[in-house]
């Protein structure tokens, strides 16, 4: 019997096997926020917000020693509730104008949300599913989608623990929210926050000074270990990608 040779339709129809080696192909329309080909401003907005999380990431390790030496810088820098409980410790014993303490605090958590509201503007529902991947989130969002004044409320709840606030942020930029009232709706979540967190520290006053000091001594061995951290959880992070089929 003669033995069939290959034609060009064979081989044109027959199906493409992946070798064991090669990784499959990224879908990266599923991934990327925006729909179809990426504009200017796509790669601007894009860029601005990995370069801010960049900075954040590299200015962890100096947060023990800010903490002691310039709380309010720190409140700045990061908006944390630490930074702002220990600058109204040190507003309570005369080291710092409280006011400055409660405007740093403010100001440091509130800088960059309204980033957060242009993503929602310019890339609408897509982005607001990859904040919130859960569909009981996305459920919740979009209650909220079609009415304003709990849209202002999720924006001034936002600052909370355990809401999905860049998701909400975005929410508002995508219900079409003016910039205006969102950015009042946001000061005013980040100074009911501020406010309170400030006055347990300034009610503290000198005992938590004391920790504060405390941390200042050990603030090299702090910002070591945080170092080391990133880079385990970042080196597994990568291998545990590399594994997948």
């Amino acid at each position: 019997m003669r033995n069939h040779e290959p034609t060009s339709e064979d081989t044109d129809t027959a199906p493409t096997t992946r070798s064991a080696g090669e990784r499959p192909e990224v879908d990266w329309s599923q991934i990327v926020p925006w729909e179809g080909k990426a504009q200017r401003g796509d790669k601007v907005l894009l860029g601005v917000i990995v370069g801010i999380v960049v900075l954040l990431l590299a200015a962890l390790p100096l947060s023990p020693f800010l903490i002691a030496a310039n709380p309010i810088l720190l409140e700045f820098i990061r908006g944390s509730y630490a930074a702002i409980g220990a600058g109204a410790a040190f507003a309570r014993i005369g080291e710092a104008p409280l006011w400055l303490v409660v405007v740093a605090g403010m100001v440091g958590m509130a800088k960059f949300d309204w980033l957060f509201w242009l993503c929602g503007r310019r890339w609408g529902a897509k982005v607001i599913k990859l904040f919130t991947p859960s569909p009981r989130a996305q459920a919740l969002l979009a209650k909220l989608e079609h009415r304003p004044w709990l849209t202002r409320l999720a924006v001034i709840a936002g600052v909370l623990p355990g809401i999905p606030a860049a998701a909400v942020y975005a929410l508002a930029g995508f219900a079409r929210m003016r910039l205006g009232t969102f950015l009042v709706c946001n000061l005013i979540s980040s100074g009911i926050m501020t406010g309170l967190i400030a006055w347990l520290g300034y009610s503290l006053g000198q005992h938590a000074v004391d920790v504060v000091i405390k941390i200042d001594d050990y603030a090299l061995w702090i910002s070591l270990a945080l170092v080391v951290g990133i880079a385990v959880w970042s080196s597994r992070r990568s291998g545990a990608q590399r594994k997948r089929p």
